[in-house]
């Protein structure tokens, strides 16, 4: 097969592109060069799929094979440029999000909680890299514990509990204010702004253990 080595770049930067959500995580501080790497992926397909039409157009269009990896590249090119996090929302496959909280640093440094409704979480952090940390957690009147944490590669320790508070802030966007305590001594905390609080719905359940 004429182009061989194009066919299997392009389909395999296709495939990572569309499946960053379970591997961007892992990496890391390697995400950003791992970003990178795609970008140049992505501007080498597009000088490849200039070179292929100039060559389809210099054969006047004789060569069958030619259009089929044109059309290829122009499909992945155009679909990663719309959707650059990949054409599935895996996000909408998960369980429910219970509570939502997040919050923007310095650097645009973004930090994002969800609880789950089978009492799991995920702990999103984009900054220089992506760190994910999971774990399970519990709800005792106000208090949110954390369980069974599996910290991601940059990060050393978490949050032992959390608790809701009202926010200052006059945003209808934000439900309250969800203060993080690393453990009993923590008087200071580290807060997320709540986007979407259904703990209420937990009511009726029984947390997995």
């Amino acid at each position: 097969m004429k182009n061989k080595g194009l066919y299997i770049t392009t389909i395999i930067f296709f495939l990572l592109v569309n499946t960053t959500y379970y591997w961007e995580g892992k990496l890391g501080l390697f995400a950003i060069p791992a970003f990178i790497l795609l970008v140049a992926v992505y501007l080498g397909l597009a000088i490849a799929l200039l070179r292929q039409i100039y060559f389809a157009v210099k054969e006047q269009f004789k060569q069958s094979h030619r259009f089929i990896l044109i059309g290829l590249l122009t499909t992945v090119l155009l679909l990663t440029y719309f959707k650059p996090l990949g054409i599935v929302d895996f996000d909408k496959f998960e369980v429910t999000d219970i509570l939502v909280a997040e919050r923007e640093g310095a650097a645009n440094c973004l930090t994002t909680l969800k609880l789950k409704d089978d009492y799991t979480f995920r702990e999103r952090i984009g900054c220089f890299g992506i760190s994910e940390i999971k774990g399970t957690y519990r709800v005792a009147n106000d208090t949110i514990y954390f369980d069974n944490i599996e910290l991601g590669r940059q990060e050393e320790s978490f949050y032992k509990f959390a608790v809701i508070k009202s926010t200052k802030f006059d945003n209808s966007k934000i439900f309250g204010d969800l203060i993080r305590y690393k453990d009993l001594t923590d008087t200071v905390g580290h807060f997320l702004w709540i986007t979407k609080n259904d703990l209420n719905k937990l009511k009726d359940k029984k947390p997995n253990r």
